[in-house]
């Protein structure tokens, strides 16, 4: 090692090292993600199964005033797509952990954080392909964007940050269990009400009084009112949401991003403090 490199490591800011680590990370995970396409194969199949299934068998029975429910239901499941991709992050972490990755990290001369970071960031490039895919899939089966080129960008960044920031609370139920089995087990205790109990494939207003509460103020309906208004997949024949957070879903989506990142982030990190020194 020479005194020249010696001196620029000594000179490295700590946000440059964070950055710079998580990156490489970020890198290791994806170079991980080619040479094993099986994760990104099985990551969108299931989505599009799920298009597919809604769009032609239970579509025809579910009629929404105004709009197609092909339009209709592509917003929720790009939802659904986000917070399924979001489980990768816990179960790279959990499966990381166990076979020994993490220590092996440890022993390096990176940013601790580098793991969580490039963990998170290689996610989000996975989940920018699988929306492509998503998309090309929905236009196939009859979805159209009747919104502008902005704000249909919008309705795309808002899915992708608000899959990032579910991508931590994964992290922190990967962190907290003892094999990638395990995780896959615990996450759909929590992703399944969150998908299912929202306005992801039908409306709330059939709900019963405490489902319909929890689906009003669930913030995958927030996200899926929001990409729907975006996209341009609403119509003035459509009944009016009673709820605040369907009648501004774009600010309750920013809302919802901005408390899971700052409940989820240091519990994570704090999380992998404890995992490592197991």
């Amino acid at each position: 090692m020479t005194s020249a490199t010696v001196s620029t490591r000594a000179t490295t800011s700590p946000a440059t090292k964070w950055v710079r680590d998580g990156l490489v990370v970020a890198r290791r995970n994806l170079i991980k993600i080619k040479r094993v396409p099986d994760l990104l194969v099985f990551s969108t199949a299931s989505p599009i199964m799920f298009v597919l299934l809604f769009a032609y068998v239970f579509g025809s029975a579910i009629e929404i005033p105004g709009v197609s429910y092909r339009e209709y239901l592509m917003a929720g499941i790009f939802t659904q797509t986000m917070l399924f991709g979001a489980t990768i992050t816990g179960s790279g972490l959990a499966d990381d952990i166990q076979k020994g990755i993490v220590d092996r990290f440890r022993s390096l001369p990176m940013a601790r954080s580098a793991v969580l970071v490039g963990r998170t960031t290689s996610d989000l490039v996975n989940n920018v392909i699988v929306i492509i895919i998503m998309s090309i899939t929905g236009l196939l089966v009859g979805w159209r964007i009747h919104s502008s080129p902005l704000e249909a960008l919008g309705g795309f960044a808002l899915l992708l940050l608000f899959a990032y920031a579910f991508s931590w609370a994964m992290a922190v139920i990967g962190l907290s269990v003892r094999s990638p089995e395990v995780f896959n087990n615990a996450s759909f205790i929590f992703v399944f009400p969150l998908t299912f109990i929202a306005n992801t494939f039908v409306g709330t207003d059939n709900l019963p009084g405490p489902l319909k509460v929890f689906a009003e103020w669930n913030p995958v309906s927030a996200v899926t009112q929001a990409a729907r208004e975006l996209f341009g997949n609403t119509s003035p024949a459509m009944p009016p949401p009673d709820a605040w957070p369907l009648r501004h879903p774009v600010v309750t989506s920013f809302a919802w991003v901005v408390v899971l990142l700052a409940i989820f982030v240091p519990l994570a990190v704090q999380r992998y403090k404890k995992a490592v020194s197991r």
